[in-house]
């Protein structure tokens, strides 16, 4: 027992000498692990920034009349052979009934404050696609100055027309034509803006 007692004094006396002496060495030790734990982080930020840089795409602008392009390092979404890993993605994604517009207005649209402005969208789709209207990302809704008729053509077209009347200064934007079927959806954008007439 007197063993015991002696062992567990001298474990005690070891224990507050190493808590005692010298302060700055375990203000040096937190200071060290401080640092390495200061270095993985900055490790960890770097292979992560290098890997976003490897899956962002580059853009390369030229100034004057020449087209903008765009590079990319690393392609998304479609394999570097062009076809889906499995048969179903490939007959999901590639499917002929998928909806498809196939006549849409002009993309760029200049219209005259108090005059009417029509946009038209004619989609094709095994089943028939819907089509719906968006305005700057929201879905647009029919009231008193906005009109949206819609006609079925066959058993696989549809012929949508949105028509305001008359055109304010609020109606200038980005306008959506968007159709889909369970296959997959079709999109084309229409940008308006107004001019005052002079009579």
């Amino acid at each position: 027992m007197r063993h015991s007692v002696n062992q567990s004094q001298s474990d005690l006396r070891s224990d507050i000498a190493a808590n005692s002496v010298a302060p700055q060495t375990r203000f040096a030790q937190q200071r060290f692990w401080i640092g390495m734990q200061a270095r993985c982080l900055l490790i960890c930020l770097g292979l992560s920034l290098g890997l976003l840089m490897l899956t962002t795409p580059v853009c390369e602008a030229r100034r004057g009349r020449g087209r903008g392009r765009t590079k990319s390092r690393v392609q998304i979404g479609l394999p570097i052979t062009g076809k889906y890993r499995d048969p179903e993605s490939d007959q999901y994604y590639n499917n002929n009934n998928g909806a498809k517009i196939l006549q849409a207005s002009h993309f760029d649209l200049e219209y005259v404050l108090g005059h009417k402005i029509a946009f038209l969208c004619v989609a094709k789709g095994n089943p028939r696609p819907h089509i719906t209207w968006y305005k700057d990302g929201a879905e647009i809704y029919q009231h008193l100055y906005m009109h949206v008729h819609e006609w079925r053509i066959g058993d696989d077209r549809v012929k949508s027309k949105i028509e305001i009347d008359p055109a304010t200064q609020m109606d200038a934007g980005l306008y959506e034509c968007t159709a889909d079927n369970m296959y997959s959806i079709d999109r084309r954008s229409f940008k308006t803006d107004f001019s005052i007439a002079f009579d």
